[in-house]
């Protein structure tokens, strides 16, 4: 599993959240080299990964199966981005956009709402950018 740890923002709105790729982990390193021992590793790992996310559901068919929740921990988690209920718009367009942008987010994007529903011009900065400045 892949885990990367987002910021959603929306219209008055900054959530940190974490992300997770329901996939059991890649058998390979990103860079290629593995020891022996490290393979044999990995292998196991995948294995018990596939074993437990396969009894709960999961396809591990390699395509985006990305479960969402707060950062904080103090709220709902699910993989369902119309689980959400409520009427709520943030976190099912934000669910949705993670989903289908998977390979091109990395740690601390910003995922911004109103941005990927047209309703800005230009996405939010980061918080932590901002601050920063």
């Amino acid at each position: 599993m892949q885990a990367k740890a987002l910021e959603i923002r929306d219209e008055g709105t900054f959530i940190p959240a974490l992300a997770v790729n329901m996939n059991p982990r890649p058998l390979y390193p990103q860079n290629g080299s593995m020891t022996e021992d490290e393979f044999r590793a990995s292998v196991e790992a995948s294995s018990a990964q596939r074993y437990l996310l396969r009894r709960c559901g999961y396809p591990c068919d390699g395509r985006p199966n990305v479960i969402v929740t707060r950062l904080s921990g103090d709220g709902k988690a699910t993989n369902d981005p119309y689980g959400w209920g409520g009427g709520a718009r943030t976190f099912p367009v934000a669910h949705n956009y993670i989903i289908d942008h998977w390979d091109e987010l990395k740690d601390g994007d910003v995922v911004d709402v109103s941005f990927i529903l047209g309703e800005t011009k230009e996405p939010k900065v980061s918080e932590r950018v901002e601050v920063a400045l």
